[in-house]
This record gives C-alpha cells, sequence and structure tokens, in this order.
C-alpha cells in the first residue's frame, strides 16, 4: 500500500476503510447530538430528545452519502496542485505535504457539516486546519472543485465567499468582507452576502486583497498586492499601477524617454480595472 499504517495490506484496505469510517460517524453522531442539545439549552420550545437524536442521525447519514462527492472534489483538487505546482514531484507528495491541500481536505468535510446545519461542528473542523496551516478558510464558503492554494500562509476566505472552479490562490490573499451593516439595534447584521464571488479559472496572486460582494470575471488574473473593492471584467489582468518619474527630465522630453512607447498607457489600464 502506498499510504495508511505500515501493516496494512491491499487484501485488508476496504475492511480497513469500512472499520475507520464507521468509528469516525459513530463519533461524528455524539458530536452532532452535543450540539443540537446545546443549540436547544435557552430554548423554551426545544426539541425533545427523541427528536434530538433523530435528527443527529437524519444529518450524520446525509454526511455519510455526500462522502463520495467530496472524495472527487478533493481529487480535483490534489491534481490541480500536481499540475499546477512544477515542484510537485508526485501526486503522494502533494496529499501528504501540501498545506493548501490539507486545508481543503478539513473545508470539504467542514462546508458539508455546515450545509447540514451542524456550524459549530463545522467551524471546529475548519479551525483544526486553520492552526495547523495558517490558512482560514470559512465553512460556508462555496469552493468548486479543482482548487489550488499554493503555500497558502496568511489565505483568508470570507463565509459567503463563492468560488468557481479551478481558481488557484497564493500565500497571504483575503477574499473578505468590505464593510458590515448594523440593524436598527446597532448589531452587526448576520448572513448576508458580504464576500468576493470569483469566477472559473481565476488566479490570484500573493497578497492581493479582494473585498465586498464583488465578481471576479472568468479568466481574470490579479497580481500580487492589489487592493481590490469593485467588480473585475473577465479575462482581465490587473496589477500594480507603478509611476515612473524624473525630476531632473524636463516635461517636453517624453520623446526620449527610455520606457517603451505605451507603457504609461498599459499601466493606466490595468488601474482603471479597479474604477
Amino acid at each position: 500500500m502506498r499510504l495508511g499504517p505500515p501493516d496494512l495490506r491491499q487484501e485488508s484496505e476496504n475492511f480497513y476503510v469500512s472499520h475507520a469510517l464507521d468509528d469516525a460517524l459513530h463519533a461524528l453522531l455524539a458530536q452532532a447530538r452535543l450540539e443540537l442539545r446545546y443549540k436547544g439549552r435557552h430554548d423554551a420550545d426545544a426539541p425533545a430528545e427523541a427528536a434530538i437524536d433523530a435528527k443527529a442521525d437524519a444529518a450524520v447519514r446525509a454526511f455519510a452519502a455526500r462522502l463520495p462527492d467530496i472524495r472527487a472534489l478533493l481529487d480535483s483538487d490534489v491534481l490541480a496542485a500536481f499540475h499546477g505546482d512544477p515542484a510537485a514531484g508526485s501526486v503522494d507528495e502533494v496529499l501528504l505535504c501540501y498545506p493548501g491541500v490539507l486545508a481543503m481536505i478539513h473545508h470539504r468535510l467542514a462546508h458539508a457539516l455546515y450545509r447540514l446545519e451542524l456550524p459549530l461542528l463545522a467551524r471546529i473542523v475548519a479551525e483544526h486546519a486553520h492552526a495547523q496551516t495558517g490558512i482560514d478558510i470559512h465553512p460556508g464558503a462555496q469552493i468548486g472543485g479543482g482548487f489550488f492554494i499554493d503555500h497558502g500562509t496568511g489565505v483568508v476566505i470570507g463565509e459567503t465567499a463563492v468560488i468557481g472552479e479551478r481558481v488557484r490562490v497564493y500565500q497571504a490573499v483575503t477574499l473578505g468582507a468590505k464593510r458590515f451593516p448594523r440593524d436598527a439595534s446597532g448589531h452587526l447584521e448576520k448572513g448576508l452576502a458580504r464576500h468576493p464571488i470569483v469566477e472559473d479559472d481565476v488566479v490570484v496572486y500573493a497578497g492581493a486583497t479582494i473585498l465586498g460582494r464583488v465578481t471576479i470575471g472568468k479568466g481574470a488574473v490579479i497580481g500580487g498586492n492589489v487592493w481590490i473593492t469593485q467588480d473585475i471584467p473577465p479575462g482581465s489582468h490587473v496589477t500594480q499601477a507603478v509611476t515612473r518619474s524624473d525630476p531632473a527630465r524636463p516635461a517636453d522630453a517624453a520623446a526620449s524617454s527610455p520606457w517603451p512607447a505605451g507603457a504609461h498607457d498599459a499601466t493606466l489600464s490595468a488601474a482603471q480595472a479597479l474604477r
């Protein structure tokens, strides 16, 4: 066997997997019951113990039924990392050593729990990954297949972010909220869509910050350390605007400029993408 306990043999692989899953699902059922009881601790209309047990059982069964789809998504994430990183020597290396893959294993499971209305368990799973990798993905974030976080340290993806297929992000990228509306009582409103939508085939380089419910169009490339708070059209290449000036050069000396023709226009067009 390529991976697993040293005494695992191929003929016992199915038994090992089924036994491990059975143990994990029974442990999850106990935790789901605890969360559902915790939710109703101050609720006068809290469901009876039997109803809580039935709801927990239904949630865990639904979670188990989603595992094949989760596995397929994780396969696509691992392959995206392997094909997207020239330093990747093998799929096994990616699976065992890449923090972005570890974060996505946790996220795919946490997101399923979040969708099944077990948000506390989901958040605990997500925070295990955060502690180990430095990658902070809220379990509510919707992330398509083939997602690759390269390097990963400092990546933050907010609760209502929506990410398409085959997206790649690098370290220190933030997909965050721009502002936090308050209700009539002055408290922050919960559940509002406040994080970016990133469409298919987008690349976001290191240190980029994208805030608010903006859309990054399909195939766009977001350069390092840019700050984005507005929509970006599909296929755009956004980089930092660079100001080039020489105080000693007369204003009418543009014809003898060492910069290539159109260099200023190219920089301006990149900046305009942010307006």
